[in-house]
């Protein structure tokens, strides 16, 4: 690969950044209609020209991009999962230029950042975890900058520390990073074909969330500090590369033979756990003319027909909380080792396969990774400690869109359901774990990443929405989220601003929505309310029946229930906290009376398993063998892993020999927690 240290912007950059800018601002439109098969915003393409180096493509872009983080004011908070110092040295532009070689199962090229600087600033300090840093130059003038990495934590990596020469005194400063990633990166998947639904090309994905991003990009990886980016992406011929930006790619582009070359990019600043690649045999069909579904070719019919709901979606969204701000909105259905439901990276949803149940009775999945575009990627947590301002808002409004499409009656089943999995939740958790403010200080974020921050979360708004009615409440939050667009946001910001806007010193309201302890306390307070489903009952009634009074599974209307309430039947268990409430012949009954081995909706199937491999109901061992070696969504696999590891000289021996074949399969997010139940093999 060549690459040019260029110098300062040159008449043709301002040209081009003046494009991005006007070209990114616009809502994009996908030159296919819908149904089409196409690649969407073919239409609107903006190509850098071949003389435009990707320097100066760094600076276009990121000009474009700091007129929209200017706008909101920048109040950097101490993250304790980043080295960065962005108060002295801060990135606003990452460019990349990268090759991905699947047989070395690396990225190598350069990050080149605009980084902006307060005056006496000496050191720009960077987070890298298992990267191979070979120079880092002045973008601008092509002199070698002295670097140190310093010691390495095996959570935060390591500082990736550039030392700023005395005699620059400039605002801002282009440094220019040749590095490589390495074949265990956590961030990245790199999928032989055998793993792929077609089975003929590899595939490579990335995750970044929570602090995975510096394991193939040296930057700041924090949440709280925003970035533009822009991006060239290499691959081998056949394959096609996606990311959570702007398709820019020009067809023209001269390249070596036997690859090709995709460029990117997006002028709105994120967080970098934003930054997302994907690289594969994928197509894309559109739903309407700003939303599609990237994946597979075999999976694109199934795939198109389970998520055309989308369209309606972010039509939905947009009247409860204001315009969608990313353009286009778009998912890519992942191959199954993906180890999240889904992941709201900007324009682009990745979402795993376990979605496409074949009758759309999973796609709030999709309306809570939407929801994100305004919580989370708008309005972003300013530390991981912060984690329920991302997911409770988001879960909340997810529900909202559904019962804007659904009616009131589906959106309340997900609230049961979800309230359920929380009571749970919040009887194994450590009470520290089940406050909404978190101290994540020394743990690897991960481990805030519960149904606490999800459902507590949502309760906590539904109770807010509850008692000051849902007229006034709309009102706060959408102008929560003008308010606070493009700016890092913490528990205390959050407070200000709804004590502000919608509590305006009513202190009888203050006290009756109970704020502080919500937020600060462990558990539920005395103001929260239980939802409640009409839909439900007669689930319950047919529990009772069969569970406490031993009837047959005949007796239960299957046949006439969703999948809701599916689950919620199969979650019943006992008030007593017994571990075990079935016989082997009443497993026997419902394995046999409905079929549960070979069901094919994953949450039903998931929950099917968590009863039977409690009871150490021998043929469910089968098909939590296919399902657990087919399937890397961490939601379902940590779970069952954690059942099998339960039961003891039974169950460890099975959890053992199936973690041996599956841990490959897996990716490293779900592999570093299922290590620590099964250990390595």
């Amino acid at each position: 690969m060549n690459f040019r240290l260029a110098g300062k912007a040159s008449a043709l950059a301002l040209v081009t950044a003046l494009s991005f800018s006007l070209g990114a601002c616009a809502t994009s439109t996908s030159s296919a209609s819908a149904g089409e098969v196409s690649s969407p915003m073919q239409s609107n393409r903006i190509g850098v020209p071949a003389a435009f180096s990707s320097a100066e493509a760094t600076v276009a872009a990121a000009m474009a991009g700091m007129a929209v983080s200017d706008r909101a004011a920048q109040a950097y908070v101490t993250d304790t999962h980043s080295y960065a110092r962005p108060n002295e040295a801060a990135v606003k532009h990452v460019d990349l230029n990268l090759t991905a070689d699947f047989e070395a199962k690396t990225l190598s090229g350069y990050a080149n950042l605009v980084v902006a600087l307060q005056q006496g600033a000496r050191e720009v300090v960077l987070d890298a975890k298992n990267l191979d840093i070979k120079s880092v130059r002045n973008g601008s003038s092509g002199a070698a900058m002295p670097f140190t990495l310093g010691a390495s934590d095996p959570i935060k990596g390591q500082p990736l520390i550039i030392t700023i020469p005395q005699a620059m005194a400039a605002s801002q400063i282009d440094i220019s990073i040749e590095y490589a990633t390495r074949p265990d990166a956590s961030a990245l998947q790199w999928l032989s074909p055998q793993q792929t639904a077609g089975g003929k090309k590899p595939y490579l994905f990335s995750q970044g969330q929570a602090i995975l991003t510096r394991t193939w990009i040296p930057t700041q990886d924090s949440p709280g500090i925003r970035q533009t980016y822009s991006a060239r992406i290499v691959v081998p011929e056949g394959l096609r590369a996606v990311m959570s930006a702007e398709d820019r790619t020009r067809t023209d582009e001269a390249i070596d033979q036997g690859t090709q070359a995709f460029s990117f990019a997006l002028d709105k600043p994120i967080p970098p756990y934003l930054i997302a690649l994907a690289i594969g045999d994928i197509e894309f069909k559109a739903f309407d003319e700003r939303t599609g579904v990237w994946t597979e070719p075999s999976r694109l019919a199934a795939s198109h027909h389970e998520l055309e709901p989308t369209a309606e979606m972010v039509d939905a969204a947009e009247a409860l909380y204001g315009p969608y701000q990313w353009g286009r909105y778009d998912l890519l259905v992942l191959p199954p080792s993906f180890p999240f439901g889904g992941m709201e990276n900007p324009m682009m949803t990745f979402a795993t396969p376990t979605i496409i149940a074949g009758d759309r009775s999973l796609v709030s999945l999709v309306a809570h990774e939407l929801a994100h575009s305004w919580s989370g990627n708008l309005v972003t947590n300013a530390t991981w400690d912060d984690f329920w301002l991302n997911e409770g808002f988001t879960s909340y409004f997810e529900n909202r869109i559904m019962e804007s499409i659904y009616g009131h009656d589906a959106a309340v089943q997900e609230q049961v359901l979800a309230w359920t999995g929380l009571q749970e939740e919040l009887v194994t958790l450590d009470p520290a774990d089940t406050r909404l403010k978190l101290e994540l200080e020394g743990r690897d974020p991960d481990e805030g990443m519960n149904t606490i921050a999800y459902d507590k979360g949502a309760a906590f708004l539904r109770t807010i929405e509850r008692i000051v009615g849902r007229e006034k409440f709309d009102v706060w939050m959408r102008g929560y989220f003008e308010r606070n667009a493009w700016r890092p946001m913490t528990t205390d910001r959050f407070l200000e601003d709804i004590r502000t806007h919608l509590v305006k010193g009513d202190a009888q309201l203050e006290r009756a929505l109970m704020m502080e302890q919500w937020i600060h306390q462990p558990g539920l307070p005395s103001n929260a309310v239980a939802p409640v489903s009409n839909a439900f009952t007669v689930v319950d009634q047919a529990a009772q029946a069969f569970y406490v009074a031993k009837g047959p599974a005949s007796a239960i209307p299957w046949a006439n229930w969703n999948t809701q309430q599916r689950q919620h039947f199969l979650s019943w268990r006992p008030t007593d906290g017994a571990k075990s409430w079935l016989t082997q012949a009443q497993l026997a009954d419902l394995d046999r009376t409905l079929d549960l081995n070979a069901v094919g909706n994953s949450e039903v199937l998931f929950a099917w398993l968590q009863v039977a491999l409690a009871h150490r109901y021998e043929p469910s061992v089968a098909t939590a063998d296919k399902f657990l070696t087919s399937v890397g969504r961490r939601k379902f696999v940590l779970p069952l892993f954690n059942t099998l590891w339960a039961q003891g000289d039974w169950g460890q021996p099975i959890a053992r020999r199936i973690y041996a074949k599956s841990r490959p399969l897996y990716h490293p997010v779900t592999t570093n927690s299922v290590d620590a139940v099964v250990g390595r093999p």
